[in-house]
């Protein structure tokens, strides 16, 4: 076992899992939302994510699975570990309830807009507290997918933790304004937005614990499946929350542009570091 390489892939999942904390800041600290750039820095991070999926993640996937069967064997046990991400993300995401849902994001300016007549309705609470739940519910496969391609590949883990780091970002306004109003204290909301950030590397720790203790450490068939499986998640998490969240944000147009430079910055990437 080769700790060094835990430590990265543990310290990649705590930067992405804590930029929650970063989008509570700026809910309190910032009078308004630049949209354009928060539509083209989403749009940026499902390019990236999208790109590195389908290009190198599923390719590592097959070239994993081609060290013990034939190409065409190889191929079907990528998509079946695609699929099966993108299904267990999903049921992640259809578990939640829609409207504790972490891709209703807010903007700042929700802050100023949302009725003063549910400050006084303790549902609100409740409200603020189990999106902070729902929100760590929503990260914890992320952790994983994030902690095993760092594990596996740190060349392409790093733009994977950048991408989900500013996507986690506006999930942190999510959770901060409803329990703002809700209490009246600012600190209460950062700290419950911060830790609802702490899920994804608890979810590298879970993947870590069913790698090195369960299975017994990596090899071509766990490669296989964890490559195709974080692929399927980062594929299926673009289209479903970054895309509609950019467009929801600024114009559709932006968010494009960000989908595009998204891809050719992480194309780009992938040549300089062969």
């Amino acid at each position: 076992m080769n700790f060094d390489n835990v430590i990265f892939a543990f310290g990649l999942t705590l930067f992405a899992g804590l930029a929650t904390g970063i989008g509570s800041a700026l809910a309190f600290f910032t009078k308004r939302t630049n949209t354009k750039f928060l539509s083209f820095s989403l749009g940026f991070s499902a390019g990236v994510m999208i790109y590195v999926s389908l290009v190198e993640i599923f390719q590592k996937s097959v070239l994993s699975f081609s060290e013990l069967y034939s190409l065409k064997i190889s191929n079907a046990y990528t998509l079946i570990s695609f699929f099966g991400g993108i299904f267990v993300i999903a049921l992640v995401d259809k578990l939640i309830p829609s409207y504790e849902n972490p891709h209703e994001i807010r903007s700042i300016e929700d802050i100023d807009k949302v009725d003063k007549d549910l400050e006084k309705n303790r549902k609100l609470a409740r409200m603020g507290i189990f999106s902070a739940l729902a929100i760590a519910i929503h990260n914890f496969p992320e952790g994983i997918a994030t902690f095993t391609a760092g594990l596996a590949d740190p060349s392409v883990a790093l733009p994977i933790a950048f991408a989900i780091a500013i996507h986690n970002i506006p999930e942190g306004i999510a959770v901060s304004v409803p329990i703002y109003y809700a209490t009246g204290n600012r600190k209460k909301a950062f700290i419950l937005s911060f830790l609802s950030g702490l899920a994804e590397p608890v979810g590298a720790l879970f993947g870590f614990l069913i790698i090195y203790f369960i299975v017994g450490g990596i090899n071509p068939n766990i490669s296989g499946i964890m490559f195709g499986a974080v692929a399927g998640i980062m594929v299926f998490i673009s289209l479903d929350e970054l895309l509609p969240t950019a467009e929801e944000h600024g114009e559709h147009h932006i968010s494009i542009y960000g989908l595009v430079s998204g891809m050719a910055v992480m194309g780009l990437s992938l040549i300089l570091f062969m």
